[in-house]
């Protein structure tokens, strides 16, 4: 099991007080560690979905509910956890290692096609932290920066002067840097929607119609790219590159 992260801590805190008895969200994460423990996953699933729908979306909740999910061999629902676990934490091991372990147990293993290196690696940096956390460490540098700016003003020593306000302008800059890439990664996220894919099997149609041409059949469990809508229809790129649409209720957005 994932251990309960001081996220999760702070999340629970922020609840309105009148929340917080016997079906809090601490006592729910406490409830469904030990009914993971006990090897009761249904019911560890139950508890963790509630925390979620209390409002408490932690990569720790969504890592152990895809734990729960995988023990009980809902690897789509595992695999959907652990991508919203990943979202939050990309560096986390335990959740990259689980998320493969999951993806290989699907049936479809399609090779994905390699982006340019430079994409890749620029793509590679964003994913690199969380938005919040460039956007936490993109507030500390401009502080820290403004403080250097403000003892430039303040002090009365030329040497001091000097450093403070070189050294300010650079955490400055930094700090601007830094809420540019928060930025530039929640962008990339919100144009790169994706989801996977729920039913058993699925049919890739030509057209956003049941009765146009079936391209291609796939199962649950694969990660898709959402590219348009149109009513009850989606346009989805897969791994491989081919394209085509899905009914909506096929798949969950991640």
């Amino acid at each position: 099991m994932h251990r309960s992260s001081f996220i999760l801590f702070l999340a629970m805190l922020t609840l309105p007080f009148g929340s917080i008895a016997q079906k809090s969200p601490d006592h729910l994460y406490a409830k469904a560690n030990k009914e993971y423990a006990q090897k009761k996953y249904e019911a560890a699933v139950n508890s963790y979905q509630q925390i979620l729908d209390a409002g408490v979306t932690t990569s720790s909740v969504y890592y152990n509910l895809g734990n729960a999910h995988y023990r009980l061999s809902n690897f789509a629902s595992a695999i959907l956890n652990y991508e919203r676990a990943h979202r939050l934490s990309p560096n986390d091991k335990d959740i990259n290692a689980n998320l493969a372990l999951a993806n290989s147990k699907i049936t479809d293993k399609m090779e994905v096609i390699p982006e340019l290196f430079l994409k890749r690696w620029w793509n590679s940096f964003l994913l690199l932290l969380s938005v919040q956390s460039w956007s936490v460490l993109g507030v500390i540098f401009l502080l820290a920066g403004f403080v250097g700016l403000i003892v430039y003003l303040l002090s009365t020593r030329v040497q001091l002067k000097r450093i403070s306000f070189f050294a300010g302008l650079t955490v400055l800059i930094l700090g601007i840097c830094l809420v540019a890439l928060a930025s530039a990664a929640e962008g990339y996220i919100a144009s790169h929607k994706q989801a996977i894919v729920f039913n058993g099997i699925v049919n890739v149609k030509s057209a956003p119609n049941p009765k146009q041409k079936t391209l291609m059949v796939i199962h649950q469990g694969i990660k898709v790219n959402i590219i348009d809508s149109k009513e009850d229809w989606l346009k989805v790129e897969l791994p491989n590159g081919n394209i085509g649409w899905v009914e909506a209720t096929a798949i969950q957005v991640i």
